[in-house]
């Protein structure tokens, strides 16, 4: 069963595009994972300063394994984490398979 992850950030005024640019880098590294099976970051349409994210891994070790990647440790917790105001994470499951 898959695992999956939904991330929304909420970035400190004048941090918008270094966020945007660090998602951007993110997204080819993330795709080409094994475990990856879907990995879409957004920016809202309403609000410059929210972002969201929606991955999907074939199960929680290939998330474990993206969580403790090169390009997670400099992009997200070097570049991301510091710059926001607010982060909140779910993380489930499908409902049906």
């Amino acid at each position: 069963m898959s695992y999956t992850v939904a991330a929304t950030y909420t970035v400190n005024p004048g941090d918008e595009d270094t966020v945007r640019e660090a998602l951007e880098a993110m997204t080819p590294l993330t795709r080409a994972e094994p475990a990856c099976k879907l990995y879409v970051a957004h920016r809202s349409s309403e609000d410059d300063s929210v972002f969201f994210l929606y991955e999907q891994y074939e199960d929680e070790d290939g998330f474990q394994a993206h969580f403790t990647s090169e390009h997670f440790e400099r992009y997200i917790k070097g570049i991301v984490w510091p710059r926001l105001a607010n982060r909140v994470r779910v993380i489930g499951t499908p409902l049906v398979p």
